[in-house]
């Protein structure tokens, strides 16, 4: 199987086709950013907040739709700082809901590998009754931390790639 790289932060890469979105959408008071550093990684870090019913920071990419026939796991190349978060797929723009798997980051740059099928159904922090991830394409990614309590938090993030 041939790796696909769904992302590939350099120091000329462009953060700008990510998205954040926080639980101000629903009213709350979590704060984040997506940068890019020096040294040419993506930079996901905030604070969360659970004020006003919040609890969850997030930022996403929407893309072409991408064929992954025959991929069976996400690679994460990354490093943390001790906290758990969602990595998040999406097989089509229009679905209401996300495909989810937890993972803890460390402190080190380390590569991550979650099979595909390993990520189920979530909407609003809800497992939906249906299957897990069995799909053929991908239109969004995105990486999600909302652990139920106050929090800083800082993600740098290397690449993103199928196998």
């Amino acid at each position: 199987m041939d790796k696909i790289v769904l992302f590939d932060f350099t120091t000329t890469t462009s953060n700008s086709p990510w998205q954040v979105i926080n639980d101000g959408v629903m009213g709350g008071r979590s704060k984040s950013d997506f940068s890019l550093s020096k040294s040419g990684h993506g930079i996901f870090k905030g604070q969360v907040s659970l004020e006003n019913n919040g609890g969850f920071c997030s930022i996403r990419l929407q893309m072409k739709k991408i064929d992954i026939t025959g991929s069976t796991k996400v690679f994460l190349r990354i490093k943390g700082d001790n906290k758990r978060y969602q990595f998040r797929l999406k097989p089509n723009t229009n679905d209401y809901y996300n495909y989810i798997a937890y993972f803890d980051s460390g402190s080190q740059w380390e590569t991550i590998q979650i099979a595909l099928k390993d990520f189920y159904p979530n909407f609003r922090g809800r497992k939906l009754d249906m299957s897990n991830f069995d799909h053929q394409q991908l239109t969004e990614i995105g990486f999600l931390i909302g652990n139920k309590k106050a929090e800083r938090f800082t993600l740098e993030i290397d690449a993103i790639w199928l196998e």
